[in-house]
């Protein structure tokens, strides 16, 4: 019969070439993994100081139009007339700018009106008349101001 062969002892791990290889192996992939985090860490991080710096400077643009435009206070910029003398039943127009106004109104004309930093509505005044404009903000402060135009 033929003889029974044993099976050659197992080597011990500590002489395992795959086990050093793997270990290897997963020491560099932990390398690159670590490397690869900190860098989208900081990329982040960098993203995030820049988005807020944006921010700053679009605050401090919005806070100078705000100024430009009025700044906090109800206020009437701008009411003039297109022409000061018109004929009977002309057209002409009335152009108005107001800052943090809630409601605007407009007498005597039909047109509608509301808040806006420039607009103009057409009139056609049959005789002298004194358009008033008058503004309101949410807290119930109001403001005036008038204008004349001469009919010839």
């Amino acid at each position: 019969m033929l003889a029974e062969q044993n099976p050659p002892p197992p080597k011990p791990a500590y002489k395992n070439p795959i086990l050093y290889s793997s270990l290897a192996l997963i020491a560099v992939l932990l390398y690159v993994i670590s490397i690869f985090f900190f860098r989208w860490q900081e990329n982040r991080q960098i993203q995030h100081h820049a988005t807020e710096e944006q921010t700053q400077k679009q605050l401090e643009a919005d806070r100078h139009t705000v100024e430009q435009m009025g700044g906090k206070e109800l206020a009437i910029q701008s009411f003039y007339a297109s022409a000061g003398v018109v004929h009977p039943g002309e057209k002409l127009q009335l152009c108005y700018g107001v800052a943090n106004a809630k409601t605007v109104k407009l007498e005597p004309q039909n047109n509608p009106v509301w808040p806006s930093y420039n607009r103009c509505v057409d009139v056609s005044p049959k005789k002298d008349t004194t358009y008033t404009l008058t503004i309101e903000d949410a807290a119930g402060h109001t403001q005036t101001q008038s204008l004349d135009i001469k009919v010839r």
